[in-house]
């Protein structure tokens, strides 16, 4: 299979699908002011092509911060897409659609994978697209979009997952989950007085969770949005560990961009050595993978800001290069498999 990566830093979707042919699937990543042109005239260019779409950033060895980017896959591959609506309700209502798709292409746990964007309930949505993908074991990886919201085969929608599952007829799949961090201390928190809901942490060991969190770190309050980049909570999941990212302060309260309940055991995580990290994570890719056709990934938003801060982003899309036909976009939130993360990497590797 190829993976195709065509971009404009201003917006002009012709040039960023100039050398596109024959695509099986695609995926556009666009600008607020310009989705709805964008979705519409993709759908012009490619008609009956399988497509998804959100508002964000793109990249490859560059990354498209305004303009449009376009990643599309061809040759020995077979794929569909679809939606799943009103993601914050009952995406379950929808669940024949993927039902459908996942017989049609044919899916199976080794050559097929599934990518998904969505607006918002990442949890909800990954619960129930996994009740049809698990079964198969087949993987998943995707993000959630900027303002709300997605495209879908020519068209926009609010309060919606899109999927794409692809199967690669020419050779395997895998996908892949990258921390660059690890636990700091032996700090071990019962997180109480959470709202599942907003996404809040009241207290950790009955201390106001803002209170605790400013005494380990001697952080201000004004700095603490900014010290989750290198200081995220850590979920333990068996021997996983789940990062949780500050949101913003709430009172004495921490509002997170993913649910806490009350009773969670927490930790405090540190950044790592992201280099070497991130050379661990290709040499592990090019050890599965001799013959690699492509890699396509989904990086966290703060992650991006991290890497811009530490001036490491440039370097990090060089290092990635080396695998070859390397691209993705940056999500508010990564997917793999049944899981929701924060200040993650998630990526499909395909041979």
């Amino acid at each position: 299979m190829k993976q195709f990566f065509g971009m404009s830093q201003s917006g002009d979707l012709k040039e960023a699908v100039r050398g596109l042919n024959r695509p099986e699937l695609i995926m556009l990543l666009s600008n607020k002011e310009q989705f709805d042109t964008h979705v519409k005239g993709l759908e012009q260019l490619y008609p009956q092509v399988p497509s998804i779409g959100c508002i964000g950033m793109g990249y490859d060895t560059k990354v498209v911060q305004r303009g449009v980017a376009v990643i599309a896959f061809s040759d020995g591959v077979t794929a569909a897409a679809n939606v799943l609506e009103q993601a914050s309700v009952m995406p379950v209502k929808y669940i024949d659609r993927l039902k459908k798709d996942v017989q049609d292409v044919g899916a199976a746990k080794n050559d097929t994978v599934c990518i998904d964007i969505c607006t918002g309930n990442d949890a909800c949505v990954l619960t129930t697209l996994y009740s049809v993908l698990g079964e198969r074991g087949i993987s998943l990886v995707g993000g959630t979009g900027d303002a709300g919201m997605v495209s879908a085969n020519g068209r926009i929608y609010e309060d919606a997952a899109v999927y794409a599952l692809v199967k690669n007829n020419k050779g395997r799949v895998k996908t892949y989950k990258e921390n660059i961090y690890h636990q700091m201390g032996d700090y071990r928190f019962i997180a109480s007085r959470t709202d599942r809901a907003r996404y809040i942490l009241g207290a950790l060991n009955g201390r106001p969770a803002k209170e605790v969190y400013q005494s380990i770190l001697g952080v201000t309050e004004r700095d603490i949005t900014t010290q989750t980049f290198k200081n995220p909570f850590g979920k333990l999941n068996g021997d996983d560990i789940c990062i949780i990212s500050i949101k913003e302060v709430n009172g004495n309260a921490l509002a997170c961009f993913r649910q806490v309940n009350d009773s969670d055991i927490l930790i405090m995580l540190e950044l790592g050595d992201y280099r070497a990290v991130v050379k661990e994570t290709i040499e592990t890719i090019r050890k599965d993978f001799p013959k690699l056709s492509a890699v396509f990934s989904v990086n966290c938003l703060f992650r991006y800001k991290l890497f811009c801060e530490e001036r490491y982003m440039d370097e990090y899309l060089r290092e990635m290069s080396v695998l070859g036909r390397h691209a993705g976009f940056v999500g508010y939130g990564e997917h793999y498999n049944n899981r929701f993360v924060n200040q993650s990497m998630t990526c499909v590797a395909f041979e």
